[in-house]
C-alpha cells in the first residue's frame, strides 16, 4: 500500500505542448505500476488541453471546480463528482471554464497521446 496527499507530489513537465494556461499535472501512479497512469491535474481558470487521443482509454473523476469536456462532436458543463469515460483513440479535450478553477484525477491504460492536427 502506498498512500499519498497531492500537495506532496512533484508538478511534472509538459513535453507535448497538450496544455494552454496555468495547468499542474501531479502523477500519482506511473506507467508500469499497475497498468495504470493515475494524475492529479488542476486547472486555473481560462485553462485547458488542446484537442488530442490516447490510445488508451481514459476515466476522468472532477474533484472540484467547473470545466468542459468536449469531444469533436459535442460538449458539456462538468462539476466535483462527475465521472467522464473516454474511449482509445477518441479526439477529445478538457479544461476550466473562464470563471472557475478546476480539478480532476485521470486514470489511463498506458499508451501514447497525440494531439489533433
Amino acid at each position: 500500500m502506498r498512500v499519498m496527499r497531492a500537495e506532496n507530489l512533484q508538478v511534472m513537465p509538459d513535453p507535448l505542448g497538450l496544455f494552454f494556461g496555468k495547468v499542474e499535472r501531479q502523477t500519482l501512479i506511473a506507467k508500469g505500476t499497475a497498468g495504470l497512469v493515475v494524475a492529479m491535474v488542476k486547472f486555473a481558470p481560462g485553462a485547458g488541453n488542446r484537442m488530442h487521443a490516447h490510445t488508451g482509454e481514459q476515466v476522468l473523476v472532477v474533484t472540484e471546480g467547473t470545466g468542459i469536456v468536449a469531444t469533436e462532436h459535442e460538449e458539456q458543463t462538468v462539476t466535483a463528482g462527475t465521472i467522464i469515460y473516454i474511449p482509445a483513440n477518441e479526439m477529445h479535450s478538457h479544461g476550466a471554464t473562464k470563471d472557475s478553477a478546476f480539478a480532476h484525477l485521470s486514470i489511463q491504460t498506458p499508451g501514447e497521446t497525440t494531439l489533433k492536427s
